[in-house]
């Protein structure tokens, strides 16, 4: 039988252990829930079927992908034979991978922002509601960029709340970047096109762009991002060439709400999932990323500006299902 670690190498970097120690609550309450329900099991019926499928719910995978996952072990069974149940892990490890899309080229894995030095700058919005991490994320993608030798100008467009302001200001300085700033009250789309104004005026090589966190209603947000993307497009028509979703981990089910609401407000293109160490939620990276067929960019797994990690599909899927 096709056994998915024993294919995969295993990855024993500084990051990938990271990574590793941080879903740890996600690893061990999903692995005792399989080891109860795989106990004096010696093939899948129903009663495991069954099981399997709340050991899934309860840690956040979301219905969707639950089934679709509980689907695939049925279907292995019928077709492959199943005599070995503890090796249902390496099963989940397989179908997961195949759920969750790939990053794509465009949204360039090693930050060296490939195909795009004679279109500068590349131009990042970045939406989610207010409380996941936002900010934060974006100072720490700034920081990130910054040391690998990028010019960053930051743009300071969720006007609404004066803290998002003063943590980019903050940021800014850790980072070592520029910032556009109107203060509080001022017109989002203007600071999206001043800051992308003074990312080309400057060489700039990549320009972040932080947006209100109010899911007031859909309408409000809709027409809020269509208008900041138009202006974004008088200076790039391909702007903006990501726009990521900041979830927060601890959020459970509501993540898939908040991702509902902006995926249909705007072209989201790929996730950064926060607070991944302070959860046994995990699983809501998988169903989010499955359900709305979204990359994982980045994930956030400890508060220095260092523990924003580029997204590692098969360190994720081992961390969670190898014991």
């Amino acid at each position: 039988m096709f056994n998915w670690f024993k294919k995969k190498s295993a990855d024993t970097t500084p990051e990938s252990q990271k990574t590793r120690e941080a879903l740890a609550p996600t690893r061990t309450g999903f692995l005792s829930k399989l080891g109860i329900l795989l106990s004096g099991k010696s093939k899948i019926d129903s009663d495991l079927l069954d099981e399997l499928e709340e050991a899934l719910l309860t840690s956040d995978v979301g219905v969707d992908t639950t089934m679709a996952i509980v689907d695939a072990v049925k279907a292995r069974a019928k077709n492959q034979g199943f005599d070995a149940p503890d090796d249902l892990n390496a099963w989940l490890a397989e179908i997961t991978d195949t759920l969750m899309p790939n990053i794509g080229d465009h949204l360039a894995k090693d930050f060296q922002l490939q195909n795009l030095q004679t279109k500068m700058p590349y131009v990042v919005l970045v939406v989610g509601i207010n409380g996941v991490g936002k900010t934060t994320t974006i100072g720490k993608m700034a920081h990130r960029y910054a040391a690998e030798g990028k010019k960053v100008v930051l743009g300071a467009a969720d006007t609404f709340r004066a803290a998002a302001v003063d943590q980019l200001n903050i940021w800014k300085d850790r980072a070592g970047v520029e910032i556009v700033s109107h203060g509080m009250n001022t017109d989002p789309a203007a600071v999206a096109f001043d800051t992308i104004k003074q990312g080309v005026e400057q060489n700039a090589d990549v320009v972040i762009i932080d947006t209100a966190g109010r899911l007031h209603n859909k309408v409000g947000l809709m027409n809020e991002l269509s208008k900041i993307k138009r202006v974004m497009q008088k200076f790039r028509e391909d702007a903006p060439h990501e726009i990521v979703l900041v979830i927060d981990a601890t959020t459970g089910q509501n993540a898939f709400e908040q991702a509902r609401q902006f995926t249909q407000a705007t072209q989201v293109n790929a996730l950064a999932v926060t607070k991944l160490d302070g959860t046994a939620k995990g699983g809501v990276v998988i169903g989010v990323s499955h359900q709305f067929n979204i990359p994982v960019k980045y994930i956030g797994i400890g508060e220095k500006a260092q523990d924003l990690k580029l997204f590692d599909k098969e360190t994720f899927i081992e961390s969670i299902f190898r014991a």
